[in-house]
């Protein structure tokens, strides 16, 4: 078994672990009419956008996503989340650095799995999800943990997220999607961040043609491209039409029937399975590390 399949395979034991100590992390964590962004690099990066769209879905406040390096310096917030597995990844520790260089500083939260990282030092708070830390440099316990952290400090983790995770890891994939050449994710809302990290997990461990969008937007030019041989897998309730629509092409539709974050993990399993079908290794992707450091 690879690192990435035994990690995948305890999400479930994580989001649950995640939930019932998100009371504790309260203090930390935005409250209630912060003015928040949340930033990340890559997974981080699209865990950031899908919890920034659940936080103003609830009705708790504005809240943008960034990557940590198109962070808008000069728009002021109350907080700023900072999304980091290593906690060294090298866009995100500059960030928190000029956060608080600024005069008025920016109260900082770091979210990572190791906090004897520096993170620890360049962030004014943490929050340690170190049970979901990982060794593959692939992520994906990791992000689905943090979001069931930030979905459950929202009031809205659903205990059907884990029992759906279960019922992911269990189901065999869908029928067909093996000798499917392209695949194309979509989500809505809050499920387009995870849409596009389903397109980064293809890429990363499988080497596979892949792209993301939001549903509607899916109708304005990308749907040209799907055919037979071709997926197109929705995370979430689809728009009215679009699975017929999409068959119509001749591609496979998937529909999302389970929590959109579940969904994801049968995305991740979809990635292993591809992966060993091209005789590809998972755990040592192309050009990739578990962290970015960049060399000053």
């Amino acid at each position: 078994m690879t690192h990435v399949e035994d990690e995948l395979t305890s999400q479930p034991e994580c989001w649950a672990r995640a939930a019932s100590e998100a009371p504790r992390f309260k203090k930390v964590l935005p409250a209630p009419g912060e003015r928040v962004a949340i930033v990340g690099c890559g997974t981080s990066y699209f865990m950031a956008q899908a919890a920034a769209a659940l936080r103003e879905g609830a009705g708790r406040g504005e809240t943008d996503a960034f990557a940590a390096s198109e962070f808008p310096h000069g728009r002021r917030y109350d907080r700023v989340v900072a999304l980091t597995r290593s906690g060294t990844t090298t866009e995100v520790l500059e960030l928190l650095a000029r956060l608080r260089g600024d005069t008025p500083g920016t109260p900082t939260t770091a979210i990572t799995a190791d906090p004897d990282t520096p993170v620890q030092a360049a962030a004014d708070a943490l929050a340690v999800l170190d049970f979901a830390d990982e060794r593959s440099v692939v992520q994906t316990r990791f992000a689905t943990t943090a979001l069931t952290l930030l979905r459950a400090h929202l009031g809205i983790h659903p205990d059907t997220a884990v029992t759906d995770a279960r019922t992911a890891l269990a189901e065999p994939l869908p029928e067909g999607i093996l000798e499917c050449g392209q695949f194309t994710f979509l989500g809505r809302g809050w499920t387009v961040g995870l849409a596009s990290e389903a397109g980064l997990k293809m890429r990363e461990a499988a080497l596979a043609w892949t792209e993301a969008y939001p549903a509607m937007e899916y109708r304005h030019g990308p749907i040209s491209i799907s055919t037979k041989g071709t997926a197109t897998w929705m995370l979430g309730d689809a728009p009215d039409g679009l699975a017929e629509q999409v068959r119509g092409t001749g591609a496979l539709w998937i529909a999302g029937a389970l929590d959109p974050l579940a969904e994801l993990v049968r995305v991740h399993r979809l990635a292993v399975a591809v992966a060993a079908s091209r005789g590809l290794d998972p755990d040592t992707p192309r050009h990739l590390t578990r962290s970015v450091i960049l060399e000053p």
